[in-house]
């Protein structure tokens, strides 16, 4: 273990307690009292994942915390991506490269592997940085994969890290979680758990002073405070959030963006500057009425195109999603989106399933062939001849295994991590589509999008907001929120920085 590094281990009791986000907002407050801090999370199992400069792929949550502490975004962040296949099998990323698809129980055999991939990385990140502000996955009381996990306790125990427990109330029950989290930790876990914190909260604090005391008596653990529920502009990692996602409130007319939530959604923070505009409510859902009634449908990436397909075809969501084209409602497919637009998708080698060849919507006049290595890469791409605007350079980036053909060059993409130049994208009438992730976060691509949405929509123009200023915005009020909620003099103690 790094000599000099500190380390500080953000669990939860489960999925969606707000652990991404707090690890974040603790960053922002270290990079603002001037210290050299880095995120850091062993094992992460998510289908939002993004792409560091050399062409790494790993959890879209660990590149918002790299933004938070201002530093770059690496592989060493996040050494194992988990990307879900199919009921039992994920596509296992080390290091940021695909080392292949497992099993669980495959995968649960390879964990001494896995271990040392992990801690190889933490000490080389512990070697550039003064702090480590390291993420837990789901809960760390797993009682029946305690002895195989490599992201939680074990991997604060190397770390030599404190550990804080992070709670949601907002969906009930947090006390029990919280006990139960650490009654189950056994002694050597339990004697990591230096503080609970109660997050998203609404209501008069005082109503829980009764109950954070007594939580302190049974448990011996102190409470670090309580965070509010805060509505920011930062996109969550789980696809739990799609569930709990709340209209922004908007006095007049709307345009309304319907992003098919396919079974292997991927990526589904492409969208979230789009949910930024204020007269701009998107919805994700697989409900026809809404898909027929949008001012513009999204197919989104997918984790395994073909079988996303497939639903939308078994479903009768492929026969509404046509109905919506035909009634002149615009279309966008986005990656796996996009392929499936086309005429036909081909899987000769088993890359993402078992369907060797499977037919599109053919509404572009492309196909796609599957096949590995998959490529990853930061892009910067221009629109030739678009409306009239030349050489606009817009930034995103690639994850795909596909290599489609056919009548592509709406965009021309420049792969950073390469340099090689490549047509992408195609377009037939008011359908089209594109591999590049992050299309939506270029202000004036988007301001231009939506503004002709809402001509044939009859509203006014607007600027669009600026994405980069709202999202940091955000990391700013993330950290101010839990600098004011919790007791910060306590976590600086924990991390020998007071």
């Amino acid at each position: 273990m790094a000599d000099k590094v500190k380390a500080l281990m953000v669990l939860g009791t489960g999925s969606g307690a707000g652990k991404s986000l707090i690890a974040a907002g603790l960053l922002r407050i270290l990079s603002d009292m001037g210290c050299n801090a880095a995120p850091f999370k062993a094992q992460n199992m998510a289908l939002n994942s993004y792409i560091t400069k050399d062409g790494g792929e790993i959890g879209r949550a660990q590149a918002l915390q790299a933004e938070a502490a201002r530093v770059e975004a690496t592989t060493d962040m996040n050494p194992i991506l988990l990307k879900a296949t199919g009921p039992a099998g994920c596509q296992v990323i080390t290091c940021g490269r695909v080392h292949g698809n497992m099993t669980a129980g495959q995968y649960y055999g390879w964990k001494d592997e896995a271990w040392r991939i992990a801690t190889s990385a933490y000490e080389r990140l512990a070697g550039r940085h003064d702090i480590v502000i390291m993420e837990g996955a789901g809960s760390p009381a797993e009682i029946n994969l305690m002895d195989k996990d490599i992201v939680n306790m074990r991997m604060a125990s190397h770390a030599g890290a404190k550990a804080v427990l992070v709670g949601d109330i907002d969906r009930g029950g947090v006390f029990a979680s919280l006990y139960g989290t650490i009654s189950l930790l056994g002694e050597e876990g339990r004697g990591l758990i230096q503080g609970y914190i109660i997050n998203k909260f609404r209501g008069d604090e005082a109503i829980l002073a009764p109950g954070l005391k007594m939580l302190e008596e049974m448990t011996g653990v102190q409470s670090l405070g309580v965070i509010p529920y805060l509505d920011l502009s930062l996109s969550e990692e789980d696809s739990l959030c799609l569930d709990s996602r709340r209209a922004r409130a908007f006095r007049g007319p709307a345009l309304k963006v319907v992003v098919v939530r396919n079974p292997f959604i991927s990526n589904f923070t492409d969208f979230e500057p789009l949910a930024m505009e204020p007269d701009v409510e998107v919805v994700y859902s697989n409900r026809a009425s809404e898909i027929e009634g949008a001012d513009l449908v999204i197919v989104p990436g997918s984790k395994n195109t073909s079988k996303d397909l497939l639903s939308l075809r078994e479903t009768g969501l492929e026969e509404s999603i046509r109905r919506a084209v035909k009634k002149g409602i615009p279309l966008i497919g986005i990656c796996g989106g996009f392929q499936m637009l086309g005429g036909v998708i081909k899987d000769p080698g088993g890359v993402e399933s078992e369907f060797a060849e499977i037919r599109g919507f053919g509404l572009l006049e492309i196909e796609t062939v599957l096949e590995e290595p998959k490529i990853t890469s930061q892009v910067e791409a221009t629109e030739p001849g678009t409306e009239g605007i030349t050489d606009e350079k817009l930034s995103g980036y690639e994850i795909h295994a596909g290599r489609s053909t056919g009548e592509l060059g709406l965009f021309e993409l420049k792969r950073l991590a390469t340099g090689e130049r490549v047509p992408d994208g195609s377009k037939k009438g008011d359908v089209w589509g594109t591999y590049i992730h992050g299309i939506f976060e270029n202000d004036a691509f988007r301001g231009r999008l939506l503004n002709a949405l809402r001509k044939r929509a009859g509203l006014p123009e607007r600027t669009p907001v600026s994405y980069g200023a709202l999202k940091e915005g955000g990391l700013n009020a993330l950290a101010a929120a839990i600098r004011g909620s919790l007791d910060f003099g306590k976590i600086e103690r924990l991390l020998c920085i007071g």
